[in-house]
């Protein structure tokens, strides 16, 4: 049985499924994806989740788990570039699919001496994920101990546990580079001068393994994996709410539905852990520590921009203080850094003809803020602001758009996310590895979680593993 039809979900599902396991899923919307939704309206289709997709191995996996192919079920596009990166001097850096015309670019842009310093850079970062993903991120942590391999002397060697500022700076010296490779480290909750430079294996996903697009948009990936795993028997029950887990004996023997008893000799859960544990399994969750959220504007338009690209990253001139202001301060960036994603450049599908769709990403803090913002009277300020700053920035003319949506911390919130953020539980040193939540549960043998606020974290790649490590829990 398995609660959730979202990435997590369905990988543990066709996982399960291809290991001879009957599975059942249920879940509470009307189609799959969980955070990886969509909103339809006036012939235009948003993504309301993710935006960016790396490591197209671990959508692989599941599908491969059935006898299915990854070309057969989702036709993904290598970006190039997969990001533009533009800076408050006026400058551009593209982040190219090739790291030779890469290493070209930054000859151009930055010198010789950080050219240099980049191919160093790829060559660390590659041995770093080579390390990192068997024995760190693919692989069920019940103890520190298990780390104590040859593995982990490697990574201290190569100085993957000091900060990660620092350690990208040890190979470029232009600021716009050492942001470019480290600003990822907002998708683990934290700022890059505190961050472990063990994750830049983030940067090594998306600015040299190369950052993808589903045609069809990002949700095409939970129907596609929800596809497969339909014809290879999984049922799949829509707009059915789990309620509670039964447990008796310490062990979960059936699921609340609505109002019906479902037995069940195995729960998996891929719903946000704080509140499923609360709500499912009427007992208190550890406190965690929660990564920023976001604010996200959606805006359906015929406006188009000069030099476009799918991913646009917007460096304002601050930086150390941005995440201070976010993280510590618990306020909105008074020089905003955001993420600017115009999907339907690569597939125009997605909007009506002549017509674009955006996703406006600007970082805010999280719900859990000693002085948390009051998002039911600040959004509409907040939503002039971000179309200020997108006008000033040289994207003008979405405050008149046909189709205009903001998605705040408090809307995340309503969907069930703990601390008002997409992004759940921050990569800080006790919530990595053995000691972020595990997937087994610590009191149910027969009990298991998925999702981003289970091992291995956050992102699509690692929730996709999340499902694949649950179902080993499973199998054994």
């Amino acid at each position: 049985m398995i609660v959730g039809a979202g990435l997590g979900g369905l990988s543990a599902a066709l996982h399960l499924a291809g290991a001879g396991r009957d599975v059942t899923v249920f879940e509470r919307s009307g189609e799959p994806g969980g955070r990886c939704g969509r909103w339809q309206v006036d012939g235009y289709s948003f993504d309301t989740g993710p935006t960016v997709l790396t490591m197209p191995e671990a959508v692989e996996r599941p599908l491969a788990a059935v006898g299915e192919s990854l070309a057969q079920w989702l036709p993904l596009r290598r970006l190039d570039p997969a990001y533009r990166a533009r800076f408050a001097d006026g400058s551009t850096l593209d982040v190219l699919a090739d790291p030779a015309a890469m290493a070209e670019q930054i000859r151009r842009e930055c010198g010789a001496a950080d050219a240099a310093g980049f191919e160093r850079l790829v060559s660390w970062l590659g041995e770093l994920y080579r390390l990192e993903l068997p024995h760190f991120i693919d692989r069920n942590l019940d103890s520190p101990t298990q780390l104590l391999r040859p593995p982990l002397a490697r990574l201290a060697q190569m100085g993957a546990f000091r900060r990660l500022a620092p350690k990208i700076g040890a190979f470029v010296r232009d600021e716009r580079l050492r942001r470019l490779f480290s600003f990822q480290a907002m998708y683990a909750g934290l700022a890059p001068q505190q961050a472990l430079a063990v994750y830049a294996v983030i940067a090594y996903l998306d600015s040299v393994n190369g950052v993808y697009f589903p045609d069809g948009g990002m949700h095409a990936l939970p129907r596609a994996l929800a596809g497969a795993a339909r014809k290879h028997g999984v049922r799949i029950h829509y707009n059915r709410m789990v309620n509670r887990v039964e447990v008796n004996n310490s062990r979960a023997t059936a699921v609340i539905v609505d109002d019906e008893r479902v037995e069940a000799d195995v729960v998996v859960i891929n719903a946000d852990r704080p509140g499923a544990e609360a709500t499912l399994l009427g007992r208190r969750t550890r406190r965690l520590t929660y990564s920023p959220s976001c604010a996200v504007l959606h805006a359906g338009s015929d406006v188009t921009f000069s030099d476009p690209a799918h991913h646009v990253i917007d460096f304002g001139a601050a930086w150390d203080s941005t995440f201070d202001e976010v993280i510590v301060k618990g306020a909105t960036m008074s020089d905003p850094s955001f993420l600017l994603t115009t999907p339907t450049i690569t597939d125009p599908s997605l909007a009506p003809p002549g017509r674009h769709g955006y996703y406006a990403l600007f970082p805010v803090p999280n719900l859990e803020h000693s002085r948390p913002i009051d998002w039911t009277s600040a959004g509409a300020c907040y939503q002039d602001a971000i179309l200020s700053t997108l006008d000033a920035r040289g994207y003008p003319g979405l405050a008149n758009a046909e189709v205009l949506r903001l998605t705040t911390p408090a809307d995340w919130r309503d969907q069930g996310l703990a601390g008002g953020t997409p992004f759940s539980a921050a990569h800080t040193f006790r919530q990595t590895g053995p000691f972020r939540p595990a997937t087994l549960d610590a009191l149910l043998d027969n009990v298991v979680f998925c999702g981003s606020g289970t091992q291995p974290g956050v992102g699509v790649p690692m929730v996709l593993l999340s499902g694949g490590l649950a179902a080993k829990r499973v199998t054994g």
